[in-house]
This record gives C-alpha cells, sequence and structure tokens, in this order.
C-alpha cells in the first residue's frame, strides 16, 4: 500500500514529525513517504495573489502526493487550539485547485501529539468538523498528551495503556483495507 506521512508543522524539531516517524514504522510492509511541509512553503494565501501568479507548482505537487496515495497519515501541530499556519496555507492553496477535494476522499489515520494534557484534542476535533467537506476519510484518530514525558527518541511511546491503544488504532486502519 502507497501511504503518504506529514506533520501538520513547519518546525525542524516537530514532535509530530517524531510522532509521524514512529508509526510509520508499523507499516514496515508498506511504501510509506514522510513528507516535510518545509519542503512545501509557499506564499500565504491571497485571492489577489492567485489571480496575478495562479496556483504555485508546490500546492500542485502537494495534491499530487496524495491523489498516488491509498492512505494518509498526519499528525497535527495544534498552534492556538486549531492548525499551525503551515499546514493552513498548504491547504488553503490546495482548496483552490480546480475541482478538488482537499484529500481527494481518501482515508485518514488522524493524529496529534502535544506537550500538554490535551494531546493536540483541540485540532483534531477542528480537523474532524471541517473534513467531511474537503474530502477527507477520517477512519481513525490518536492524541498523544505530554509527549515529552510518553515519548523517548529511539524508541518510542513509553506510556504503555498509551501504546496498547495506539496499536489497536494501527489494526483498525490497517483492517479498513482488508475489508
Amino acid at each position: 500500500m502507497k501511504i503518504l506521512a506529514f506533520a501538520g508543522s513547519n518546525s525542524e524539531v516537530s514532535i509530530n514529525k517524531k510522532l509521524i516517524s514512529y508509526v510509520s514504522l508499523f507499516f514496515n510492509e508498506d511504501d510509506v513517504e514522510i513528507l516535510d511541509l518545509n519542503d512545501f512553503e509557499m506564499p500565504i494565501y491571497k485571492h489577489e495573489r492567485e489571480l496575478q501568479n495562479g496556483i504555485p507548482q508546490l500546492a500542485k505537487d502537494f495534491a499530487a502526493k496524495i491523489d498516488s496515495s491509498e492512505l494518509i497519515i498526519m499528525s497535527l501541530a495544534e498552534h492556538n487550539s486549531a492548525y499551525s499556519t503551515a499546514f493552513k496555507n498548504v491547504f488553503d492553496w490546495i482548496s483552490r485547485i480546480k475541482d478538488r477535494k482537499h484529500f481527494g476522499d481518501k482515508p485518514i489515520f488522524l493524529m496529534a501529539t502535544a506537550p500538554g494534557n490535551g494531546g493536540g484534542k483541540n485540532v483534531i476535533e477542528v480537523f474532524l468538523k471541517r473534513a467531511p467537506f474537503s474530502g477527507a476519510n477520517v477512519i481513525e484518530t490518536f492524541s498523544l498528551p505530554n509527549f515529552r514525558d510518553r515519548f523517548e527518541e529511539g524508541f518510542g511511546i513509553t506510556d504503555a495503556e498509551k501504546l496498547t491503544e495506539l496499536k489497536s488504532k494501527i489494526e483498525t486502519v490497517k483492517q479498513f483495507f482488508t475489508n
């Protein structure tokens, strides 16, 4: 299976990217491509900019990555209870591609992590409200609160309960493709 994975963050030390990289290991029999949003940095969307210059090639390239995948795994950074600006800007530009649903009706395993107790639950909630209008078929969600206390670099999730929860959700995602 072709999987597209990315963190909704442009941080060079993104904890969401660390989570994505870790979760990707559970799909070791699949073709997983991990993208970095920094490779898709574009001017902030503005209608006049679109009229003058059209849709940036990077937006089209990102959309093509979505289209060539069978599953999207993403972990959204939570900035002020919503998406990061980096994710929102890619999302905005892709929305301008004619006759396109942002996520092409692809199945999505949606995750978030954060340093605090919330674990990105607000950004998950925001995305789930938007998903039906954006061609995002969210088949499972996972939140990892208190990242620094529950994740160890080079090892992964150290909290046994959260690890069990994650493995169960990964199994649900995999079963989606066998039914």
